[in-house]
């Protein structure tokens, strides 16, 4: 399922959610040079969190592969500034588009309900507390993580728990046969972390890179349960329903 656009007009201009999405667009462009290789492979050294790093858990002088034929070497711990820059970079193009499109369609009126300070504050505390959910699930490791998903994951409960019977239109793949669907919000995004968690479990016993399901896992759970501490009663008001066809 991949979302195209809710029924749920804001009443505040989404300032907070655009400039997340400009720092990241920024990111790709001026730190990541738009995926080339070089410049790509030093943004996941510098600015991608390595857990075994953050933990002191990666002997020094442990060399890191970042892309092909392109290393960087871990010198003891630190690298605590990681936690927060690596919800600014991604991996590859896709991951960008993907990230930016779903923080778009949700961000908005989690925004709205909350202001664009608290938003900022709610969203960066669910990037925190995703990477610390994949970092425990792998703590020595050495590959580095990037990526907004985490925080867009807790957007996305935080949406979920404020906004569970909007309507949603939704992209689906049947095979080669494609239709747009309206789901309520709630199936679409627990439908979204159930495959969360059928990637996650696997990947706990997996040697390797891949998806940060955990981060994900973790985003949203938070999300979930802060958003209630970050609205603003003067703010929020319930989506109107509609019932399904």
């Amino acid at each position: 399922m991949i979302p195209l656009h809710d029924e749920n007009p804001t009443v505040r201009p989404p300032v907070a959610t655009v400039t997340v999405i400009v720092l990241c667009v920024a990111s790709w462009i001026f730190l990541q040079g738009m995926g080339s290789p070089q410049a790509l492979a030093r943004s996941l050294c510098y600015f991608g969190l390595i857990p075994g790093r953050i933990l002191g858990l990666a002997p020094p002088g442990t060399e890191v592969r970042v892309g092909q034929g392109l290393y960087c070497v871990i010198h003891g711990q630190g690298g605590l500034y990681t936690l927060f820059t690596h919800m600014f970079m991604h991996g590859g193009w896709f991951h960008l588009i993907g990230n930016m499109w779903f923080l778009w369609v949700f961000g908005d009126n989690v925004e709205d309900a909350m202001g664009p300070g608290r938003f900022l504050v709610f969203y960066l505390l669910c990037g925190l507390v995703a990477a610390a959910t994949q970092t425990l699930t792998a703590p020595s490791s050495i590959l580095p993580m990037v990526g907004a998903s985490g925080a867009i994951g807790g957007v996305m409960g935080g949406y979920a728990r404020l906004y569970p019977r909007t309507r949603v239109h939704t992209l689906i793949f049947l095979g080669f046969f494609i239709t747009t669907i309206e789901v309520p919000a709630i199936l679409m995004l627990g439908y979204w972390f159930l495959l969360q968690l059928l990637g996650g479990l696997p990947a706990l016993a997996a040697a390797g890179g891949g998806v940060a399901f955990w981060a994900h896992i973790g985003g949203f759970l938070t999300g979930l349960f802060l958003v209630s501490f970050f609205v603003r009663p003067d703010y929020y008001q319930p989506a109107p329903r509609r019932p399904l066809p």
